[in-house]
């Protein structure tokens, strides 16, 4: 997974630095559009509303140097590798100006069949000189409703090895008939595909215009700096922890059994290992194991957000960083391990990352968030055709030291909610409350960000089949440094709790949904008595549990 980054010896004189510099955030800019264009263009609402998508700018190396910065940041870990992957297959002196490459292999990818990779070859007098990767949650992959109990990959649906989506320009008509005979949603899964292509095709000009001002010697500069820069900045990070050995720990809900995610970190001058042996084995009945390119990817987010936050994403990051799981654990799953629903697991690793860390460096870590769910409401559109309506709530943020987690804003993904607006415009069903989930915040001195309640019907008289992947519902989101846990999520139906399997919502049923909330940070007889004066009056902490657990007697 390393990548090859020429170390300067010296820095830029200043005025080159700064010339540098603006060209950096030129390209972040030009992502940014990229990226907007994409968010506009989408058809399904997981992409257009839920963001679950991102695009990144790749140098001629296939080294990631500028993201958009709103997209889900994970994928910039594992997009570059996917594309030097498909790059050993489709040699870049083979491929022609308007090829276009796409694979969903769960091992090159990001863990899981839904995530189509797709990578635009960017062309400047004659030669290539970078591309635009894009990864996109299209909102079908044919295979089974039930995305926690598939045995095995075969029955999570159609797998795109690397192939030309586009050769010379023309589309692959044979390719694109297969996708569309194999989803349920083919207006959609393709209408994204065209999204990506033609937002991609907008990246490429702009950077070709980029080329035309500045020369591609002086933009390949421009790639080494950021890189350079950034591998060198999280070097100096690393280097502030003390050296030695970390452990941590999660315990996460699984599907059958809990699965134990168990860390073993070492620090060794300006570099940094994560070794995860000890966590579960691969899961042989569930689909929520993890491949080793998630792992890593979600590992990386995590170290990323507490040593070098304000340092725009890109590969140099990730440089001084390796991690190892072992083949045949549930973060390194074998083919053809079932993964549909990996993120049940891959987005635990902060947990175990921020636990071992914490005792060495509190201030830049947090307690356990309490993660995004997976809800589609299937229906028939207009026409009678198939139509799929997703939304992915967040539960709470984990607290921090000087800061409350943020309510209904999970870490480590940053998908949005679909606003309730959308849904009920496009889909089959009514949001009749969506609130706060009262004391789900986990206590401490700073307290963790509150989970929602969303109560949910149907809004004609035929049933709507509905899909929900839950998370924390067993085990809550750990606190730090004395915090407290958040609290745990529910599925209920007419009250009454439901296991996570498919189901009709029949005409006159109410579904409701308890998000989880996040975990505290520092004792909670510690927070200061205004602050849980606020949450009374706002709401978000009950009297009872102000006296009870923070010991708040009133005025």
């Amino acid at each position: 997974m390393n990548i090859d980054i020429p170390m300067t010896s010296t820095v830029p004189e200043e005025e080159d630095a700064f010339g540098l510099q603006i060209q950096w955030d030129r390209l972040i800019a030009m992502m940014d559009e990229v990226d907007a264009i994409l968010l506009r263009t989408a058809f399904s609402t997981i992409v257009s509303e839920s963001r679950d998508y991102a695009v990144i700018l790749l140098d001629r190396r296939a080294r990631s140097i500028a993201q958009s910065q709103i997209c889900v940041p994970a994928f910039t870990c594992s997009l570059p590798s996917a594309t030097r992957s498909m790059l050993e297959i489709f040699p870049p002196e083979t491929l022609k100006e308007g090829d276009i490459l796409i694979t969903n292999d769960p091992w090159l990818c990001h863990g899981h069949l839904p995530d189509f990779y797709i990578v635009l070859p960017i062309f400047h007098r004659g030669g290539i000189v970078g591309f635009i990767a894009s990864a996109a949650h299209i909102s079908d992959i044919g295979g089974s409703h039930d995305e926690l109990k598939a045995r095995d990959l075969y029955e999570e649906g159609l797998q795109i090895p690397p192939s030309k989506l586009y050769e010379a320009g023309e589309p692959n008509g044979q390719l694109i008939r297969i996708i569309e005979a194999n989803v349920r949603y083919p207006k959609l899964v393709l209408g994204d595909v065209g999204a990506i292509v033609g937002a991609a095709r907008i990246g490429a000009e702009r950077y070709n215009a980029m080329l035309e001002e500045y020369g591609g010697a002086k933009m390949d500069a421009v790639a080494d700096f950021i890189l350079n820069r950034s591998a060198n900045a999280m070097r100096d990070a690393i280097a502030a922890i003390p050296d030695g050995e970390y452990r941590g720990k999660a315990l996460c809900d699984g599907v059958t059994s809990p699965t134990n995610i168990v860390l073993n970190i070492t620090v060794d001058g300006d570099s940094l290992h994560l070794d995860y042996t000890g966590t579960s084995p691969q899961n042989p009945d569930t689909a929520v194991n993890v491949v080793m390119n998630a792992t890593h990817a979600h590992s990386l987010l995590a170290l990323k957000c507490s040593l070098c936050p304000e340092l725009p994403n890109n590969e140099g990051l990730f440089v001084p960083i390796t991690s190892y799981a072992p083949p045949g654990s549930i973060l390194n799953a074998q083919r053809p391990a079932a993964v549909q629903a990996r993120s049940r697991t891959s987005f635990h690793t902060h947990t175990a990352i921020y636990n071992a860390l914490a005792g060495v460096i509190p201030n830049a870590v947090q307690a356990t968030s309490g993660s995004f769910w997976f809800v589609r409401f299937m229906c028939q559109d207009d026409e009678g055709a198939p139509f799929v309506v997703h939304m992915l709530p967040n539960g709470g943020e984990g607290a921090s030291i000087g800061m409350d987690g943020h309510s209904t804003i999970a870490f480590p993904g940053c998908s949005m909610v679909t606003p309730m607006e959308i849904i009920e415009a496009n889909g089959p069903v009514l949001i009749r409350e969506r609130a706060y989930h009262q004391d789900s915040g986990g206590p401490g001195k700073y307290r963790g960000g509150l989970g929602s309640i969303m109560r949910i019907e149907t809004k004609s008289d035929k049933p709507v089949h509905v899909a929900v992947r839950p998370d924390h519902t067993r085990y809550p989101s750990d606190g730090l440094l004395e915090g407290h846990p958040g609290g745990l999520g529910a599925v209920l139906l007419d009250g009454r709790h439901i296991e996570p399997d498919p189901f009709a919502l029949q005409p006159g049923q109410m579904l409701t949904l308890h998000l989880p909330g996040g975990g505290g940070m520092g004792n909670p007889l510690e927070r200061d008595r205004a602050l849980v004066e606020t949450d009374i009056e706002l709401g978000l902490v009950s009297r009872q549990a102000a006296g009870d657990i923070y010991g708040y007697t009133g005025k």
